[in-house]
């Protein structure tokens, strides 16, 4: 099957726009030729200027071949004006369609793939690769008609005043045109793609930098403890220089090339007037050296218009590669869960296919308990929750809820029967009252307000002026770390899923903010399944049962007295974290 072009498929984006589009292609090569019509009434001024020098007071001409000049280059702008008008119009819808159909893709994708993706490399795709499509349509394409249609009345005029000055005029254009064929073949596409990814890298890791601000502010660190966004940096700074070495050398004869039409002009001109100078032959000649410069800039048009397409190319690639994602299975005939349980038989997952992350866990969690996940960073825990969640599916094994596979579970079904917290929840910019709504859109004035007030927030509104309805964000106050938690957990109060996932949520609060939060978490767990991830030890010694989860594997399990006795993972782990609530910054004595 033939692959479809990504004009073809731009233009298919567009529906009926697409006229516009293909109007603006016709205007554009018009306003070109309307353009030259000036050059013809410039060579009959200075025509007749030599035809009546020294004495110009006999030439009648001059004024209505000079206004002729100006009349057709204000026609020329006008029908170009049209031109980009109908363009803009058909690109703009392209765009937003194109933005439209990636976003509704991702609504339908598993909440993992954004976090595995990267939501700064996201962001861009999303943004400046659509971007990129309206770039190309509004303005590249009506240049590429107006680029094409220039030459063709080009050559005319250039043949027909004097045809030896003209084929002398194309000499530099062919040699210009052979270099810039060097920069623009597939090494120029791998090197457009490279230089992509590397804006990619810098946009991804400059989230995450941004995020992390205060964390950096806290310890006192610099810019290098974000060793990631530094080695991004210093990667594109590498590239740029050695793409850039790499082209001075054609660019510089490129350049010369097309700029050096007046001298094949000049010494063509010392090779024909060997036999005197003529003044017909010195009209053309002036004429030539006015209309040259045409060419350079024609040319220079075609070769920015060739990188742009395939910048146009690499992304809808990058577009490409989020809507060829495919989303989790939706039962064909969905499964109801028979109660707030969680099992998981024999699970295995891994991120690349080819490294597990999650090596054949079982575990059973029945109706009402509230475990812990603890263990050493990157052991799995995090991922293990986003399995129960279904942000991704395993690669082996089962993972149940209420004795039914979550594959079996309707996608709006399973969001109502899990709520999670996460360590750094993300609020929008909006009202207090509508960030806890998203919870549940149909839910009353009152039954926010509750849940604001269940999830330890009354001293929150007090303390602002517009209480639940002031807006926060960007264009109202912020809110810190610990504050943010409890209108997450007020969200998920009102939400009231059976089923809760509490992953390292006070790790931002401050103590006062902890013991508030940890208040609203005993309101929240209240008749419900709760599975906690936590490293601060003293917030799961309570719980039902504590899995310690290592290297993708349950090393142990049970109470937490139990696993002291063990002297296991778990007891080394409460050992040194007993030592680090006892560590005391020690103040020398003079």
């Amino acid at each position: 099957m033939k692959k479809q072009s990504n004009l073809s498929r731009l233009l298919q984006i567009a529906g009926n726009h697409k006229y516009l589009t293909y109007a603006s292609w016709v205007l554009s090569a018009i306003s070109a030729l309307i353009a030259l019509v000036p050059f013809y009434y410039i060579w009959k001024v200075m025509q007749e200027v030599l035809a009546v020098a020294p004495d110009f007071s006999h030439a009648q001409n001059l004024t209505r071949n000079g206004w002729m000049a100006v009349l057709f280059a204000v026609i020329a702008v006008l029908v170009y004006i049209g031109a980009l008008m109908c363009s803009h119009k058909g690109a703009f819808r392209i765009a937003t369609n194109l933005r439209l159909q990636t976003m509704e893709h991702i609504v339908k994708l598993p909440l993992g793939f954004a976090e595995q993706f990267g939501s700064g490399r996201l962001r861009k795709i999303v943004n400046e690769s659509s971007a990129a499509t309206e770039t190309y349509l509004a303005h590249q394409l009506p240049d590429r008609a107006n680029a094409i249609a220039t030459p063709c009345g080009l050559l005319v005029l250039l043949l027909v005043f004097d045809w030896r000055l003209g084929l002398l005029s194309l000499v530099p254009v062919v040699l210009g045109f052979l270099i810039m064929m060097t920069m623009t073949g597939k090494k120029m596409q791998e090197k457009m793609k490279e230089y992509q990814n590397a804006l990619d890298d810098m946009s991804n890791e400059a989230v995450e930098y941004v995020r992390g601000i205060p964390v950096v502010k806290t310890f006192g660190q610099t810019i290098f403890s974000f060793k990631k966004f530094k080695d991004s940096i210093d990667r594109y700074k590498v590239w740029v220089i050695a793409y850039t070495k790499q082209l001075r050398a054609p660019m510089m004869f490129y350049t010369a090339a097309i700029n050096g039409v007046f001298a094949a002009l000049i010494a063509g001109a010392l090779i024909f007037t060997q036999g005197g100078v003529t003044k017909d032959f010195l009209l053309d000649l002036m004429f030539y050296i006015i209309i040259t410069p045409i060419i350079s800039v024609t040319l220079t048009r075609i070769m920015f218009q060739s990188e742009n397409a395939m910048i146009v190319d690499d992304a809808l690639q990058r577009i490409d590669s989020v809507l060829n994602l495919k989303p989790l299975a939706e039962p064909k005939q969905p499964e109801h869960p028979e109660d707030a349980s969680v099992q998981l038989n024999h699970v295995h997952f891994s991120y690349d296919g080819k490294n597990e992350v999650i090596k054949d866990i079982s575990l059973s969690i029945p109706a009402g308990q509230t475990v812990a996940f603890v263990g050493p960073s990157g052991g799995g825990k995090t991922t293990l929750a986003n399995l129960i969640c279904r942000f991704f599916d395993p690669q082996g094994g089962q993972v149940k809820i209420g004795s039914v596979d979550v594959k079996h579970i309707a996608k709006e079904e399973l969001m109502n029967t899990v709520s999670f917290v996460f360590q750094n929840s993300r609020l929008i910019k909006a009202s207090i009252l509508e960030n806890v709504r998203m919870g549940k859109p149909d839910a009353t004035r009152g039954e926010i307000m509750a849940a604001l007030h269940n999830a330890q927030c009354d001293d929150i509104l007090e303390k602002l002026p517009q209480g639940a309805d002031t807006v926060i964000g960007t264009k109202g106050v912020y809110l810190s770390g610990g504050e943010q938690q409890r209108i997450a957990i007020a969200r998920v109060m009102l939400k009231n899923a059976p089923v809760v996932i509490l992953d390292e949520a006070t790790a931002f609060a401050d103590p006062d903010n902890e013991s508030r939060v940890q208040a609203a978490f005993s309101k929240l767990s209240q008749g419900k399944t709760v599975i906690m991830i936590a490293h601060r030890l003293s917030t799961v010694a309570g719980v039902d049962q504590i899995y310690v989860i290592e290297d993708g594997q349950i090393t142990e399990s049970g109470k937490s007295r139990e696993l002291l006795e063990k002297g296991g993972v778990f007891s080394h782990m409460w050992q040194d974290y007993q030592t680090s609530v006892q560590w005391k910054v020690a103040k020398e004595v003079q």
